[in-house]
């Protein structure tokens, strides 16, 4: 065991300190005491005083005493100091290698095995995203339904920051119901400001990025495990184009004009309304809304009051009677 690793000092904190503050309050431990001789109970914690100089014996009472902690501190922390600032600064200087080295595989043309697709597992997902978006350059697309931005670490904020800060565009949608997250809306209001862009829509889509129209990456539709990246040009621009006309239709989030709420209120409405024509369950729905169960609850319970209805059944005759299609407007209007 080293002197000054993580055992050594748990040893110091749960023994040491209190068998210091023993020898100090005390005067001194004779030396000889069958406490800290070896097979002793303190005998580790002993011979770790005497080793940081944190003891000295006193020949003249054959007593050891306690010499001042503020002197060995220096002693101990400082070479620890310089050494953390030294692997600081290798760790920055292996990033950049790896980094470099990284960038030249991504942008090799895929002649290997692997070809333009590859799946990635577990917290290799994590990893791949992470280094695939700190070298973005142009533009950042990033598709988040349901929870909005609250499953996002402060290191992917940070990431996005440092990418608005070199000028590279970021638009992420999410569903209208992320407006409702406090996580969300502090993200935005953190890094609008730097010229991101949020919009949010009504339709439930599948979770997605995009990074400078060159690789996309998209989830497994069986297991939320397995994500694929996509490097085949035609695909990826097939999915930015998907991403772009979603985008177009959607609503800004900083947005608080009465017109866009407004619209905001009637999309999730006819979409409830949509759901219940089409028969879908409640759970269903409520993930296509992207808001828990007991939120689309209170949807139907809106929609029951309005067109007077007791029932679920009643309520979808209702609508049907009314000749509403899926989108909640009258076919008669058109």
């Amino acid at each position: 065991m080293g002197t000054h690793d993580a055992e050594s000092r748990a040893l110091f904190e749960s023994a040491g300190a209190a068998l210091y503050e023993e020898i100090l309050t005390s005067g001194g431990i004779v030396d000889g005491d069958p406490r800290v001789q070896e097979g002793g109970e303190l005998h580790a914690a002993f011979a770790q005083l005497r080793e940081l100089g944190l003891v000295r014996l006193d020949p003249a009472n054959d007593t050891w005493v306690a010499e001042d902690p503020g002197l060995v501190q220096t002693r101990v922390v400082a070479p620890l100091s310089q050494e953390g600032a030294h692997l600081l600064q290798e760790s920055a200087h292996w990033a950049q290698a790896f980094g470099t080295l990284s960038q030249t595989w991504r942008r090799a043309p895929r002649s290997t095995e692997q070809g333009p697709f590859r799946y990635l597992h577990g917290p290799a997902i994590g990893d791949f995203i992470i280094s695939l978006v700190e070298e973005a350059e142009d533009e950042l697309l990033t598709a988040q339904p349901q929870s909005g931005h609250d499953g996002f670490s402060e290191d992917a904020t940070q990431t996005e920051r440092r990418l608005l800060e070199r000028g590279v565009r970021v638009l992420t949608l999410y569903q209208h119901s992320a407006r409702r997250s406090t996580a969300t809306r502090g993200y935005v209001a953190t890094l609008s400001p730097l010229g991101a862009e949020v919009r949010t829509q009504d339709e439930f889509f599948n979770r997605m990025i995009v990074v400078d129209r060159r690789v996309a990456i998209i989830p497994s539709p069986d297991d939320l495990a397995t994500a694929l990246a996509i490097q085949e040009p035609t695909i990826v621009a097939y999915l930015a184009d998907v991403f772009m006309r979603s985008w177009e239709r959607a609503r800004p989030f900083t947005s608080q004009e009465a017109s866009v709420v407004k619209h905001i209120a009637d999309e999730q409405r006819a979409m409830t309304m949509r759901m219940l024509i089409e028969g879908h369950s409640d759970p269903v729905s409520a993930k296509r809304l992207g808001v828990s169960p007991r939120t689309y609850a209170g949807y139907i319970a809106d929609l029951k009051d309005e067109f007077d209805s007791e029932t679920r059944f009643q309520l979808g005759y209702s609508l049907g009677q009314l000749g509403l299609r899926g989108d909640g407007t009258d076919p008669a209007e058109d």
